[in-house]
């Protein structure tokens, strides 16, 4: 495997590396102030893009939500200080797909331990190959310093009679039969190891652990269509909010439709009330939610501490879920996500409710440069309200 630049990168041993990943999966909380139903809906969703993913051959990605879905619903959910408000409809629901995901968890492993152990023998093939390419470089040096070839086959220094050397006659270094089978040394860079990127590993979770994010592709007409649904609460200066949901399809999360949901809003605040009639029609449509989208009236676009932790229940299902933030005031569009390496962390952990202060260096959010604006790509538009 090799980095952008062409350097080779150091890949974990097959065990080695499937203990990351679970340890990635292990990353999964629960936040007592999100209802304890909107974790069980987020699980339909889960279960729904592993099963995508697996169309896709993304066997990682799908191993990584089937081990969260368990850990969540078989460990973290019972924590919940609201567990027991769950309907035990939606309880043994949830406890039959964790009976068709534990079997399916399992015999991705051993696929998964599979595929690690082929790229791992391929890592230290190519390994061994540019060290074979190595000795035989340095043993090229050490002959050209041994054999010195004059121009002429025979020349004279004063008295001293000077005659080339027999080749036939000089003792090689031990290596440099096998060394010279391969190119020479100008042909250093054209020689290095191909690579078969058929195995290379997925971004999801690759040799150095970063976790990559998906590309999100939202529809350039939603942030107009959103304008003109929430005008009316615009020159009240309420906030109004929807939902953006869509599928994933070949490792992109496509936003292809915008619910807004019966809600209540104030100048600074918005919040979703019946959620199941949402919840239904995503479905029947057969649609995951990939993010949220909101007004500020009168402010410009930014993700507020009640933004913050609004966010926070979305982004730690799905990495990629993204915050949509319209100013019309201001004329001002903003797509956010809580910076993975802090902020997600960060809000997380913070125990404060309502608008309340928070540091800002480092930041909290950012900009999210996974997302991009199609402009000719269609939306379906529902308004429950």
């Amino acid at each position: 495997m090799l980095s952008k630049r062409g350097s080779p990168l150091q890949v974990l041993a097959p065990e080695e590396r499937l203990k990351h990943l679970i340890s990635y999966s292990n990353a999964v909380e629960v936040d007592p102030s999100v209802p304890p139903k909107r974790y069980y809906r987020s699980g339909v969703e889960m279960v729904r893009m592993a099963k995508s993913y697996l169309e896709e051959g993304s066997l990682e990605n799908a191993y990584i939500l089937y081990m969260k879905f368990m850990i969540l619903f078989i460990e973290k959910i019972r924590k919940h200080p609201e567990f027991a408000s769950v309907p035990s409809g939606m309880k043994v629901e949830n406890q039959m797909q964790l009976r068709q995901i534990l079997p399916k968890a399992e015999e991705l492993k051993k696929r998964l331990l599979i595929q690690y152990t082929k790229e791992y023998n391929l890592f230290l093939e190519q390994k061994n190959q540019r060290e074979r390419e190595l000795a035989r470089q340095k043993s090229q040096k050490r002959l050209d310093s041994i054999v010195k070839i004059p121009s002429s086959k025979q020349s004279r220094v004063g008295e001293v009679t000077v005659v080339a050397p027999n080749l036939d006659n000089i003792s090689y270094p031990e290596d440099y039969e096998e060394a010279t089978s391969s190119h020479g040394c100008s042909e250093i860079e054209q020689s290095r190891p191909s690579i078969d990127r058929s195995v290379k590993p997925s971004s999801l979770m690759s040799s150095n652990l970063r976790i990559g994010l998906r590309t999100v592709k939202i529809p350039a007409k939603v942030m107009p269509m959103f304008l003109l649904l929430a005008q009316k609460n615009t020159m009240s200066n309420v906030e109004t909010c929807g939902i953006l949901a869509g599928k994933l399809e070949k490792h992109s999360l496509i936003i292809t439709h915008m619910i807004l949901p019966k809600q209540k809003g104030t100048y600074d605040s918005c919040t979703t009330v019946n959620e199941e009639e949402m919840f239904d029609y995503q479905d029947n449509n057969n649609l995951i939610t990939i993010g949220w989208i909101h007004t500020h009236p009168t402010q410009t676009a930014f993700l507020s501490s009640v933004d913050l932790h609004t966010h926070c229940s979305y982004q730690l299902l799905m990495p990629e879920a993204i915050a949509v933030v319209c100013a019309p005031k201001y004329n001002e569009t903003g797509f956010f996500i809580l910076t993975p390496e802090y902020g997600l962390e960060f809000i997380q952990n913070c125990k404060s409710r309502g608008f309340h202060p928070h540091p800002t260096d480092p930041p909290l959010f950012m900009t999210a440069d996974h997302v991009k604006v199609d402009q000719t790509a269609p939306l379906e538009v529902l308004d429950l309200r």
